[in-house]
C-alpha cells in the first residue's frame, strides 16, 4: 500500500489528512441523513393522526414508501455510472429531495377526503425518485477522491458514515421532536430545512470535489433527442417517474404484486446466469443467494422500528413524557458507539481462527432480532397486562437490533463484492438491495397484522405478533447456524483470488454504507 503522501495530488490541500472533498460529501450527506430520518420518525404518526389511516393502512404505506426508497437507487446508480455521472446524478436527487421534503409540510385540514392529501402523495414520489438519484451515488464520490490502494479510503468511510448516522439522529431528534410539541409542519419544515442546508453545502463545495464524479460519457449527454440535450431528457423523464410513483404509492397492493414478480424474475435471470458459470463460481452465486433470501427476513422485522414499533412506544411504553419519536435516534446513537467495536471484534477473533463465518454471523442476526421482540413481550408481560412497559426494554429492543444489524448489512455488502464475478457485480447488488426493499414491504405487512381484522392496534394484538415473529425468526437464525458450513464452503474462499473478485471500490447503483439508509 502506498503512503498517502505518495498518493496525493501535488499540492492537494488536505484537512485531517483527507482531500477537503470528503467533509464536503460528509456534511452533504449528514443533512440528507437529518431530513430522511426527521421526517420518517414523525411519518406513521402523520399518518395516523392527519391524514386518519388505520393502523394496518399507515403500516402498508409506510412499508411501501420505504421499500421504493431502496429500489429507485439501482436506476440511479446506472443512470449515473452510462450517463450523467455521480456529482450531476446527487445535485439533481438533492433538489428533488428538497422539494419533496417542503412539499410534506403541507398539511391542509387532514384526513382521507382533504384534497391535500395529493401534496402528500406527490412529497412522497419526490422523496423517493431524489434518494434514487442521490443515496447511490454520492458514497461513491467519496471512493473516487482516493486511488484504490490508498490506506486513507477505509478512514474516509469511517468518517462519511459517522456523518450518516449523526445526521439520522440529529434528525430525530429535532424534527421528531418540533412535529410533536409544535405541528407537523414545523417537523416536515426542519427536515426540508436540513436538505436545503445538504443541497447548499454540495454545490458551495464542488471545486473541493477536485472534479470527481463527472460524466464518463459528456457526448452522449450533449447528443440532441426531440430537440433536448438527452441531459435534459433524463431529467424530465425522472419527472415523469415522480407521476409514476405518485399513483403507484397510493396502491400498496399492486406494488407488492409488482415487487412480487421482479423479485422472481431477477432471481430466475440470476440463477440462469449461474448455470453458465464454472463450478466454484456457481456455487458462490448459490452462497449468494442464500444470503439475500435472509434480507427480507431480518429487514421486514427490523424496520417495525418506524412503524408499529413507533406506534407502540406512543400508547403503550413508559416514555416518562418523552416524545416517542425521539426514541427512534437510540439506533444510530448505537451504531456510532458499537460500529468501531464490531470492526475491531472481527479483526480480533479473525487473527486468531475464531470468526464466525458470513451465513453465521447471518443466522447471529437473525437471532439477535427476533430476541429483540421476545423480550419486548417478556418485558410487557411482567409489567402487567394494564400497566405501561416500562422503558427499558426499548431501549433493549433497539440494542439487539443494533448488535444484529452490524452482524449482517456491513457483512453482508462486503460478502456481495467478494463473491459476485466481476461482470455480474452490479447484477449482485441490485439484487441485494432489491431484497433489502422486499423487507421494507414485509415489514409493512406485519405492522398491518399488528392492527388486526379492524386495522387498529391493541397492545395484546401487537404482543402476540411481536411474540410469533419473534420466535419464528430465532427458529431461523437457529436453522442458518446449523447449515452456515455447508453455505461456507459453496463461498470457496480458499480459492477465491483478487482478479476473480469484483472491485473494491462502491458499486453504484448500490447506497454502499448506507445499507439500510442510515
Amino acid at each position: 500500500m502506498a503512503p498517502p503522501a505518495a498518493v496525493a495530488e501535488a499540492g492537494q490541500r488536505t484537512l485531517l489528512g483527507h482531500p477537503r472533498g470528503l467533509f464536503v460529501l460528509f456534511f452533504a450527506e449528514m443533512w440528507e441523513r437529518f431530513s430522511y430520518y426527521g421526517m420518517r420518525a414523525l411519518l406513521i404518526f402523520y399518518l395516523t393522526k392527519h391524514w386518519l389511516f388505520s393502523d394496518g393502512e399507515a403500516a402498508l404505506v409506510y412499508g411501501a414508501y420505504t421499500s421504493l426508497v431502496y429500489i429507485t437507487p439501482v436506476l440511479g446508480g446506472w443512470l449515473a455510472d452510462r450517463y450523467l455521472g455521480q456529482r450531476k446524478a446527487v445535485l439533481y436527487g438533492a433538489v428533488l429531495l428538497t422539494m419533496g421534503h417542503f412539499l410534506m409540510a403541507f398539511e391542509g385540514d387532514g384526513g382521507q377526503g382533504d384534497p391535500a392529501i395529493a401534496i402528500f402523495w406527490a412529497a412522497l414520489a419526490f422523496i423517493i425518485v431524489g434518494s434514487g438519484f442521490l443515496k447511490a451515488n454520492i458514497s461513491v464520490i467519496v471512493g473516487q477522491l482516493y486511488p484504490r490502494t490508498d490506506v486513507r479510503r477505509d478512514g474516509a468511510y469511517t468518517i462519511f458514515y459517522i456523518g450518516i448516522n449523526v445526521g439520522a439522529a440529529l434528525g430525530t431528534i429535532v424534527a421528531g421532536w418540533l412535529g410533536e410539541t409544535y405541528g407537523w409542519a414545523w417537523g416536515f419544515g426542519a427536515a426540508g430545512v436540513g436538505m436545503l442546508l445538504g443541497l447548499l453545502v454540495f454545490v458551495a463545495g464542488r471545486p473541493l470535489l477536485e472534479g470527481k464524479g463527472e460524466s464518463a460519457n459528456p457526448a452522449a449527454l450533449a447528443r440532441r433527442v426531440g430537440g433536448l440535450r438527452f441531459e435534459w431528457v433524463i431529467y424530465l423523464a425522472s419527472l415523469g417517474a415522480v407521476a409514476g410513483i405518485w399513483l403507484l404509492i397510493q396502491y400498496q397492493g399492486f406494488y407488492g404484486q409488482l415487487l412480487l414478480a421482479g423479485g422472481t424474475l431477477l432471481l430466475g435471470y440470476v440463477l440462469f446466469e449461474a448455470s453458465r458459470l464454472d463450478r466454484e463460481a456457481r456455487e458462490r452465486l448459490y452462497a449468494i443467494l442464500f444470503l439475500i433470501a435472509l434480507q427480507p427476513v431480518f429487514w421486514g422485522l427490523f424496520e417495525q422500528a418506524g412503524g408499529s414499533i413507533n406506534l407502540f412506544t406512543d400508547r403503550y411504553v413508559d416514555r416518562q413524557g418523552v416524545p416517542a419519536t425521539l426514541f427512534q435516534s437510540i439506533n444510530p446513537i448505537y451504531i456510532i458507539l458499537l460500529g468501531p467495536l464490531f470492526a475491531g471484534l472481527w479483526t480480533f477473533l479473525g487473527r486468531r481462527g475464531l470468526e464466525p463465518s458470513t451465513p453465521a454471523k447471518f443466522g447471529l442476526a437473525l437471532l439477535q432480532v427476533g430476541f429483540s421482540f421476545v423480550l419486548l413481550v417478556w418485558g410487557a408481560k411482567a409489567a402487567g397486562p394494564e400497566a405501561l412497559v416500562p422503558v427499558i426494554f426499548i431501549f433493549l429492543l433497539y440494542l439487539f437490533q443494533t448488535t444484529g444489524e452490524l452482524c449482517l448489512s456491513p457483512v453482508g455488502l462486503s460478502a456481495m463484492n467478494r463473491l459476485a464475478p466481476r461482470h455480474m457485480a452490479s447484477l449482485v447488488m441490485g439484487a441485494w438491495f432489491y431484497a433489502s426493499a422486499g423487507g421494507n414491504f414485509v415489514a409493512g405487512l406485519i405492522g398491518r397484522a399488528t392492527g388486526g381484522e379492524e386495522g387498529e392496534m391493541t397492545r395484546a394484538g401487537a404482543l402476540a405478533v411481536y411474540d410469533q415473529i419473534g420466535w419464528i425468526t430465532i427458529g431461523v437464525g437457529v436453522a442458518v447456524l446449523v447449515v452456515a458450513p455447508f453455505v461456507k464452503r459453496w463461498m470457496h474462499l480458499d480459492t477465491l483470488r483478487d482478479e476473480e473478485s469484483p472491485e473494491t471500490a462502491p458499486v453504484s447503483g448500490a447506497p454502499g454504507l448506507e445499507a439500510r439508509g442510515a
